[in-house]
């Protein structure tokens, strides 16, 4: 009976390398089965089966990501959901990171990184957003851009574009600007205008759970829908909803 060992011991015996850079290889996404890239060093090959390593493998420490994503509707995104713009919590919604996958990656992403499976391991998210809302979602293993946004989120500048139902109060859009009050405490200036008869558009640090809905109430009005398109420096852009694309080295909160 032919006896399979794992892939990581095959590439350390083939390459006379230590297991731990046999595995850096195969996670990096560097390693062929019978002409199949397979990027678990766990897997299990027959002696008489084809293992291939490229020949500009690098078992250098692999460089972390950032994704980031467009969540539609329909999915908890980051701390439980719950410290979003809207901040509602929908018991058993499906996490927004189960849609990382290479199958919601953009096509035409500009990085130019290949996607590998150790990609979707070890995200933390710091930018959370609750079930009904869509929009811009960071997921990182970059520990520098953990820290920054676990650090900066409040003082970060998010803008949101909020579909709204209903007739505005009289003075109503001064009022969201500067003069409302929520949980009992005044809240600063901040920047809102109508993008068209039924959206408006949110610049604001430091969002509070029911923080928009309850402002929009306030003046006579019902939020119906609301997309965070922008965190800091980083537009949602033209990523497609449901899709992921890399943060690029020269892109900034």
């Amino acid at each position: 009976m032919t006896e399979h060992i794992r892939l990581a011991k095959r590439v350390a015996e083939q390459l006379h390398c230590s297991r731990s850079t046999a595995e850096q290889y195969i996670e990096g996404g560097f390693v062929s089965v019978g002409g199949q890239v397979v990027e678990a060093p766990g897997a299990r090959v027959r002696p008489d089966q084809d293992v291939a390593v490229a020949p500009d493998a690098s078992p250098l420490a692999l460089t972390p990501v950032t994704l980031l994503l467009h969540k539609p509707p329909g999915f908890e995104a980051g701390l439980g959901g719950g410290a979003g713009p809207q901040g509602s919590r929908s018991q058993g919604a499906p996490q927004a990171a189960t849609l990382l996958n290479t199958a919601s990656h953009l096509p035409d992403d500009a990085s130019g990184i290949r996607v590998l499976q150790r990609h979707f391991k070890q995200l933390e998210c710091f930018t959370p957003l609750p079930t009904e809302a869509s929009g811009l979602v960071v997921y990182t293993q970059d520990r520098r851009i953990a820290r920054k946004l676990h650090e900066d989120i409040e003082t970060l500048e998010q803008e949101c574009i909020v579909e709204v139902a209903g007739q505005i109060a009289e003075g109503g859009l001064p009022l969201l600007c500067h003069g409302l009050s929520f949980n009992g405490r005044p809240l600063p200036p901040i920047k809102v205008s109508w993008q068209n008869e039924n959206r408006l558009r949110f610049a604001l640090k430091g969002i509070r759970p029911g923080q928009v809905p309850s402002m929009c109430e306030a003046v006579g009005l019902r939020v119906v829908a609301l997309k965070r398109i922008r965190i800091g420096r980083l537009p949602l852009a033209k990523l497609p909803e449901g899709q992921w694309r890399y943060l690029q080295p020269w892109e900034r909160f």
